[in-house]
């Protein structure tokens, strides 16, 4: 047993008094005359009895009386624990992550959370709660319900150790207080397995949410198959998590407008193809109709109208090989002799062909390295017997190697980086046995730090990328190689040039580095923006004079189709969508791997911190005896004579 105010116990010290009245006798004597001495006798022995038996009857009801008051007022209790008076400080993780849009027993995971948190937690008591996208930080339920009723689902995930470190930082330093961390969740495997907090000053609770349907069907992603002259083929990819599916409807909308709809039978997964008209722009929705997870039934995607790219080719030498590769449905191609080049042309391209030029001018060189350093790339083919020191002086502003000498030997071309990504879905697998170009003479490069591409026999460099430059080792006329009738030299140039202009994919995840370019020009203190009904982003964005390279990560966190806005001209679409990775209903094991931190719910959880905390006062039962006693005594005190 133990007091809540210790010090009052002194007052006990008070029981003295009826001790030291009782014991003297501290009263006055009255003196009664009596004529008959025998009958005096007689009473004083029958009154020294009785007055013996009361008296100490009395005093033990005095005693017990003052003692059950002082006792009352101390307030004695008894608690489990040793901490119950400690100072506490409790943080709740709360999962709003689209997984828990499954349903429980009891409606939606993280809704029907939302209302145990509400219903079993005092509104008053202070905490802390944090979620993958928000932070209510040292506030009670009564100042947040709203914000918590309202809480919506997040694209952001956290990871299990990133949650967990940013929740440990949410409690104090205060070495004295009682810290427990609430996780609530519904444990789904993400990328690492989960593994508990290793401080031992944080008492770790894991409240598991289990859905009581694991099937879900999903659209996964959207690709193109084909492109002729009058159609796009569109690939669907379905996924499903849970038992066969039969009759599961789909449809394909462009706009509001429904184009296309259909129904599948799925077992795990399938392809589904859409046709769409080449010809016009296309803000494409596919809508599947599933009842669990409801994120990931719709797929946003969207095919802008086709951008040229504007190459440039500046020559001293026949440019035709670059004219045919280069067509107009693609591409805006111009050329120029270097004497008669316009220097303000330079800024409008996106790339541009250094075309066999003897020597590179100073003013050129200049222009170059302000053209690649606002995003626009250069194809360097020399000439034969060229200016070294033009060409190295260019070469060092893209960290590139120099030129040693011109090498008059025949070689081949026998050597392709397959993993560069200039070659990214062109060969189907690697070609050992296909007839290698060759040149008659070639550069040897000095003290070589670029990225290899296409390479020599003689383990020499014949395309490298450095920066934005692409530098080939020798001239590309038909005296010199044969490159140009390779199949190599159409995918190698047109995929340098599609490089240089990043139009955008069909559509981008959620949370992922995103990048994109759109030709536009800004005005000075103007920013392009994403703009979605009533959502507005300003992506990170790098200006060119002709273009617009935009990034984005955190953010859009909404799907859908946005307008890319320059004021208010719409310059181009884009389209995200939300992560797949919370499709799969796959969960952790935490039963096995985690027992001894389970609990079962989150009233069982309140419970528990609340039994740690519990008193059993037990100033009320002094209170009633202090009045048993007080009664006993005036009964004694009336019938005892």
């Amino acid at each position: 047993m133990q007091f809540k105010h210790p010090e009052l116990l002194y007052a006990l010290l008070l029981l003295l008094i009826p001790i030291i009245i009782h014991l003297f006798q501290l009263r006055r004597f009255k003196e009664t005359p009596f004529t008959n001495v025998a009958f005096l006798k007689e009473v004083t022995l029958q009154t020294r009895k009785s007055s013996q038996l009361k008296k100490w009857l009395t005093l033990i009801t005095r005693l017990l009386l003052l003692a059950c008051a002082v006792l009352a007022f101390a307030q004695p209790f008894t608690s489990k624990s040793d901490t119950f008076n400690q100072e506490r400080e409790t943080v709740l993780y709360l999962d709003n992550s689209f997984s828990m849009q499954a349903m429980g027993s009891k409606g939606e995971l993280m809704k029907r959370a939302v209302q145990d948190i509400l219903t079993e937690f005092p509104d008053d008591e202070e905490l802390t709660i944090i979620t993958n996208n928000n932070t209510f930080r040292n506030t009670s339920l009564k100042a947040i319900r709203n914000d918590l009723l309202q809480l919506p689902y997040s694209s952001n995930q956290l990871d299990y150790d990133a949650m967990q470190f940013k929740a440990s930082k949410m409690f104090s330093k205060n070495a004295g207080t009682i810290k427990d961390l609430v996780i609530i969740s519904d444990f789904q495997q993400k990328e690492g397995s989960f593994s508990s907090i290793a401080d031992s000053t944080i008492n770790v609770n894991l409240v598991k949410l289990k859905p009581v349907n694991l099937n879900n069907a999903f659209i996964d992603s959207v690709s193109i198959s084909k492109m002729d002259v009058n159609n796009i083929k569109l690939n669907v990819f379905i996924k499903n998590t849970g038992q066969s599916i039969e009759n599961l409807p789909i449809s394909l909308y462009n706009g509001d407008n429904l184009t296309a709809k259909t129904s599948i039978s799925i077992e795990d997964e399938m392809r589904i193809q859409f046709d769409l008209p080449i010809d016009q722009e296309i803000n494409g929705k596919i809508v599947l109709s599933d009842n669990n997870l409801q994120f990931d039934n719709e797929f946003f995607f969207n095919i802008n109208v086709t951008e040229r790219i504007n190459v440039l080719s500046i020559n001293e030498a026949n440019d035709s090989f670059l004219n045919r590769v280069y067509t107009e449905d693609e591409f805006n191609f111009s050329s120029s002799p270097l004497s008669r080049l316009n220097y303000s042309d330079i800024t409008n391209q996106n790339i541009i062909v250094l075309n066999e030029l003897k020597t590179i001018p100073n003013s050129l060189i200049t222009a170059l390295k302000s053209f690649t350093g606002n995003g626009g790339y250069i194809i360097i083919i020399p000439s034969y017997n060229v200016n070294l020191d033009s060409y190295n002086q260019l070469f060092t502003n893209y960290n590139f190697a120099t030129f040693d000498k011109l090498i008059e030997e025949e070689v081949k071309i026998t050597t392709i980086q397959f993993s560069h990504p200039l070659y990214s879905g062109v060969f189907d697998k690697k070609i050992d046995n296909f007839q290698y170009p060759k040149v008659n003479h070639h550069y040897s490069i000095k003290n070589n730090s670029g990225s290899s591409i296409l390479d020599f026999e003689n383990g020499q460099p014949f395309l490298q990328k450095s920066s934005n430059a692409f530098i080939f080792a020798a001239p590309l006329n038909s005296k010199n190689t044969n490159f140009k009738n390779s199949p190599l030299i159409v995918p190698t140039l047109y995929n340098i040039a599609k490089q240089s202009l990043k139009l955008p994919n069909l559509y981008y995840t959620i949370g992922r580095a995103n990048t994109y370019d759109v030709k536009t020009e800004v005005q000075k203190d103007n920013v392009v923006k994403l703009v979605k009904d009533n959502i507005q982003v300003i992506p990170r964005q790098v200006p060119s004079a002709s273009q617009l390279r935009l990034t984005t990560q955190e953010s859009p966190v909404s799907a859908g189709t946005y307008n890319v806005l320059n004021e208010n001209e719409v310059v181009k679409k884009v389209s995200y969508n939300y992560n797949r990775s919370e499709s799969s209903l796959r969960y952790h094991d935490i039963e096995s791997n985690h027992a001894d931190l389970m609990v079962n719910s989150i009233p069982e959880v309140v419970e528990d911190i609340k039994s740690e905390m519990k008193i059993n006062e037990l100033w009320k039962w002094f209170v009633i005896f202090a009045l048993i006693f007080l009664v006993i005594e005036m009964l004694i005190l009336k019938y005892i004579k």
